[in-house]
């Protein structure tokens, strides 16, 4: 099992005095994280925030590219299913070619840039790309960034505890959209480099389990840094992730175990490449 990450010594004492509830256990790793935030909140808000980027960038109109997310979407959501069970799932595929970029947003909010498809071809390939959003939300990686921001903000443990329902209660299109490390350009999900770990590791778990073959993720962190090799910038997708290298290394080590969910899944569908 992947070592715990961001584990400190106050986190547990932090979340015995704020209140059980503020704790939760992110799947698949099982790290214990703080979490002082309304899920449902949460979600309506990004719901929000998903049209706002939906009314500012051109959905894609190839067919082809959108029957693929939403085939490979739909398989993926069965198996999260009990890590994100009041999910209003939408898969949206944006026009955005210079883009090598994807995100996901609470609620089941997914959406690809086009420019993904440069280094992403098959369903698997797509699949670990998604997966890997996904597993952001199922981790509830915002919800704890939030939390950590209102500890700072409140000073102290006991005003935490009074953000609780105010806080949850006052989130805004803007502070969602500031979350996940957005602009008007879509710069999308600046996470730290331990959440993005995290999220390499349980989206390759949840692509085997939907019958997506695993080793595909490392195809395409292969392409990725191919990409991105003598460039003075990486793509969206790569900006405040990791080192290729690294995440290449973990996905090596964590490999037998996913393939051996991928053997019991009993779903491998031929793969399917869309030009």
């Amino acid at each position: 099992m992947l070592k715990p990450f961001l584990r400190t010594p106050l986190l547990p004492l932090l979340c015995f005095s704020v209140v059980l509830t503020g704790c939760y256990q992110v799947p698949v790793t099982g790290r214990k994280a703080l979490n002082l935030t309304s899920d449902t909140e949460l979600a309506k808000v990004s719901a929000a925030a998903f049209e706002d980027v939906k009314s500012k960038h051109a959905k894609s109109k190839d067919r082809a590219r959108i029957d693929q997310l939403q085939r490979v979407g739909d398989r993926i959501a069965k198996v999260v299913f009990w890590d994100m069970p009041n999910a209003d799932w939408e898969f949206v595929v944006f026009d955005e070619p210079k883009q090598i970029n994807a995100f996901a947003m609470a609620g089941g909010k997914v959406g690809v840039f086009s420019g993904l498809f440069k280094i992403a071809n098959t369903d698997d390939e797509l699949a670990a790309v998604i997966a890997h959003e996904i597993a952001h939300v199922t981790a509830r990686h915002v919800h704890e960034r939030l939390s950590q921001q209102m500890l700072a903000e409140a000073g102290s443990v006991v005003g935490a505890v009074g953000l609780m329902g105010a806080g949850a209660g006052s989130l805004t299109t803007s502070t969602i959209m500031g979350l996940y490390g957005s602009s008007a350009s879509m710069q999308m999900l600046a996470y730290d480099r331990a959440k993005e770990k995290e999220a390499d590791y349980i989206g390759i778990m949840y692509a085997a389990r939907a019958g997506f073959n695993p080793e595909a993720a490392l195809t395409v962190m292969e392409r990725l840094e191919a990409e991105t090799a003598g460039k003075p910038l990486p793509p969206v997708f790569a900006s405040t992730h990791p080192p290729t290298s690294e995440r290449i290394t973990q996905l090596q080590e964590a490999m037998p175990k996913a393939l051996e969910l991928y053997q019991k899944s009993g779903l491998k569908p031929a793969t399917t490449v869309v030009r």
